[in-house]
């Protein structure tokens, strides 16, 4: 079917038998009978009028028709309102006489000019390449008969603002159901984005909700913090006079009172907290950050509040260099002193009195793998550093300087991991072959060994010395935990052994500071925090994922939602509180909940398919599917089939039937490029993925077979939102308001009513935006809690919380949408 051109001139409605050489753009409605167009056959390009640049337009050309390309020449002319258009030529004056053509050698090109003669463009710019000689002297033009003069080169013509598009009206356009029609002029031009380098085009659907570049109405407020970093730091976890736990995860710290099951956040760090110490009066925090990517995220000491959460003293922006290793407050007087260690190359040593912002002094200990560091609790001016085959005590004199006694020296492959102290001011180390060693000093002020045992199966994680004189230890490897009486030269006087599922010691702490009743919290090496004492067994208080974290799901019906890592767990949580959580053969990067809520899929890196019962957590069944990990998996929306991607770049369908507990695989559908994201269409008739380079592709789930053209998929609405590129999400890329125009979106997720989008990225920024998001000045609400990538963030049911998990730290968060 023709509709009418642009001023209602041209062809009328009669209907022609030839194949159509000019398709509809919307090719949503395509047939896949054998007598259709294949949808890889078109290509959107410009043509414009010759001699009146104003009347131009956006067609979809079928490139494989019967047509003589005569005949589609002069119906393209028609729709410029020329009458016998013979000719097209590009924008340097090259004439195109076939299809092949516009498939080979003008694959790149976009504008073509139509004119009636042999001839150049006339007021178009002159398009040349440095290394080709100059073939034509004056601009180019196409004249007809009626052309009268071509301007020279340098008659440059008059500068006129952009050219009026003209678009056929809606109601001009006839439509046949079942069949395409001839022409289709596109509304809005495609937009194009830039990643890591490659420019990629995304096609906009014939109708979408109209762009809002203002932020969302709601922002995003830290409900709940899951886990404890317990896998690579030491010395992170007190409790306060009110009875809180203090620790951290990512760049939050969490106050965590289990009273009121409630948590506190302090959360003025942009970047992961490093190392921590409280203060004497127990009342102030010392916590000190990594360095980021720009300047407003430099490496620096913040001191603040427990009571009000208000940051009180900031020190060290410019001064320290990649982050800080470890911060301590002085004992003798009251905490005026602060020490950090900055991490970098010559792990510089300094000292401040931090009430003034004053620096005291600063030495380079020019030492690799230094861990921790103390002021001696009876000489503010004594420091002791320990780390990998170092322990070393510094005096700092009064003129600022440092004098260094060096207690254990390289070559020495000893780790030394924790420092305590007698209360006679004897220094007590723990190092990684199980060893505790106590150091003494003699009239001459020379220290020396006093006593040295083996208390553990190599590494000691922790020591603390409770006010009685009980020194406690825990072991990283043996996951036992002993008791020594200082006073009767550190007899053993009790120990027990964590279960394997807890990890080894990383931290113990008095749950009652200063009372000898016994019971005591242990964080532990798999990111848990336990409670009991030698003489009873330890409960859960907190669980944390003990590696990688990637999978994330939202349950369909309930504010559910599930979390599947490389430590083997699968764990299903509402909000605050864990359900239940199991322990699989297999490491899980994707997760994905059957549409009626019973059953629970998730993917494993060897390439396994686990189904899970919501109700139990029991395993119901194991399939292998391939021998590459799987990135992301999904149902369709009636949950009879389940499509999974994967690292070798394929995509398995699986028949799904008894509620989501009985699987049968119907086929594979070959790729190249390993898949990262994926979505079904709302008909379960496609499937959408993005590859590692950010390429969107398409999959026919019907025929089996990939969809080459992105111009046929462009109407087909998404199911989920899941994929991070495509023209509805475009606005997340190169957005002009971040901080780094080259950020990296690596999760988002759009809300059930389809109105938000949340977005995660590799610098560890969390966005609100608006849905659709297609603009690059489309503004948002964001929060910075992580260093590294935020791995999967999904909104659960309701749309009132947003769940995002951080990959590398494990970190778990529960984020609620308030009114703004």
């Amino acid at each position: 079917m023709w509709y009418a051109s642009p001023g209602n001139q041209g062809w009328g409605s009669k209907p022609t038998s030839r194949k159509p050489s000019i398709m509809e753009a919307d090719l949503g409605t395509l047939s896949t009978t054998s007598g259709s167009i294949k949808r890889s056959a078109g290509r959107v390009i410009r043509i414009i009028n010759n001699l009146d640049h104003s009347v131009q337009c956006r067609v979809l050309l079928n490139l494989r028709t019967s047509q003589p390309f005569e005949e589609v020449l002069e119906d393209l002319g028609q729709v410029l309102k020329i009458n016998g258009a013979k000719k097209m030529y590009t924008g340097t004056g090259q004439e195109v006489r076939s299809f092949s053509q516009l498939r080979n050698e003008f694959a790149d090109v976009d504008t073509f000019y139509l004119a009636t003669g042999t001839a150049l463009i006339a007021g178009s710019p002159i398009r040349r390449s440095r290394s080709r000689p100059s073939v034509v002297a004056a601009a180019p033009v196409l004249p007809t008969e009626d052309v009268q003069k071509v301007p020279l080169r340098g008659a440059r013509p008059r500068s006129k603002s952009r050219p009026r598009i003209l678009y056929a009206p809606e109601s001009e356009i006839l439509r046949t159901n079942g069949e395409y029609t001839m022409l289709d002029i596109m509304k809005e031009d495609p937009t194009k984005v830039t990643i890591r380098g490659l420019r990629r085009t995304f096609y906009p659907p014939a109708h979408h909700a109209p762009a809002d570049n203002t932020p969302p109405d709601k922002k995003l407020q830290l409900q709940w913090v899951h886990g404890y970093r317990g896998i690579d730091a030491r010395r992170n976890l007190w409790v306060l006079p009110s009875g809180e736990l203090l620790y951290y995860v990512a760049a939050v710290a969490i106050l965590l009172d289990r009273d009121e099951d409630a948590q506190r956040h302090y959360i003025g760090h942009t970047e992961d907290i490093m190392c921590m110490d409280i203060h004497p009066s127990r009342e102030l925090v010392a916590s000190g950050q990594k360095a980021g990517r720009d300047r407003k995220s430099q490496a620096h000491v913040r001191i603040w509040s427990t009571e009000s959460l208000q940051t009180l003293y900031v020190f060290g922006m410019g001064e320290l260099d990649m982050g800080v290793t470890a911060v301590a407050f002085s004992q003798l007087n009251g905490g005026s002193y602060i020490l950090a260690v900055d991490s970098g190359r010559e792990s510089i040593l300094s000292v401040w009195q931090w009430q003034w912002g004053h620096l005291l002094g600063k030495v380079a200990t020019l030492q690799e793998g230094l861990s921790g560091a103390a002021f001696h609790p009876l000489d503010d001016n004594l420091i002791i550093t320990h780390g990998r085959g170092h322990l070393a005590f510094w005096h700092r004199r009064k003129d600022g300087f440092f004098e260094r006694t060096d207690i254990v020296k390289q070559p020495s492959r000893s780790h030394v991991t924790s420092v305590q102290f007698e209360p006679d001011g004897d220094v007590i180390t723990a190092d990684s072959d199980g060893f505790i060693t106590i150091y003494s000093v003699d009239s001459d002020g020379a220290y020396f060994v006093r006593t040295e045992f083996e208390a553990h199966t190599k590494g000691i994680g922790c020591l603390i010395m409770l006010g009685e004189g009980t020194l406690l230890s825990g072991g990283e490897k043996d996951r036992k935990i002993a008791a020594w009486d200082s006073l009767q030269n550190y007899k053993k006087i009790a120990d027990t052994k964590l279960p394997e599922s807890a990890g080894g010691v990383r931290t113990i702490y008095p749950q009652r500071p200063g009372r000898n009743d016994g019971n005591i919290y242990v964080g532990t090496t798999r990111n848990n925090i336990l409670e009991g004492s030698l003489q009873r067994r330890f409960t859960q208080v907190v669980f944390g994922h003990g590696r990688q974290l990637w999978g994330l799901a939202a349950h369909p019906e309930d504010e559910l939602f599930a979390t599947a890592g490389h430590d083997k767990h699968i764990a299903l949580w509402r909000k605050s509180k864990l359900i239940w959580t199991i322990q699989t053969g297999y490491e899980c990067v994707s997760l994905a909940f059957h549409p009626f809520g019973t059953a629970l899929a998730a993917g494993s890196t060897e390439g396994h398919l686990l189904v899970i019962n919501c109700e139990n957590g029991a395993v119901m069944l194991t399939l292998r599917v391939c021998g590459s990990p799987i990135n992301c998996v999904a149902y369709n929306q009636v949950g009879d089939m389940i499509a999974m991607g994967s690292q070798n770049g394929s995509i398995y369908l699986f028949r799904v039937s008894r509620d989501g507990f009985s699987y049968k695989k119907v086929n594979k559908i070959r790729g190249s490029q390993p898949l990262t994201h994926l979505d079904w269409s709302m008909d379960g008739n496609f499937v959408q993925t993005v590859t590692i380079d950010f390429d969107l592709l398409f999959w026919d789930a019907k025929s089996l077979s990939p969809e080459r053209s992105p111009i046929a998929m462009k109407d087909v609405k998404w199911l989920s939102s899941n994929c991070t590129v495509g023209y509805l999400v475009a606005g997340m890329w190169s957005n002009r308001y971040y901080s780094n125009s080259n950020t990296i979106i690596t999760t988002c997720s759009r809300s059930a009513s389809q109105d938000m989008l949340i977005s995660g990225d590799a610098d560890g920024y969390i966005r609100l935006f608006r849905y659709p998001c297609m603009s690059p000045r489309a503004e948002f609400h964001e929060a910075k809690v992580y260093s590294g990538m935020v791995a999967c963030g999904r909104f659960l049911y309701g749309d009132h919380t947003i769940v995002t998990v951080g990959g590398t730290d494990a970190s778990l968060m529960v984020w609620d949408l308030i009114e703004e």
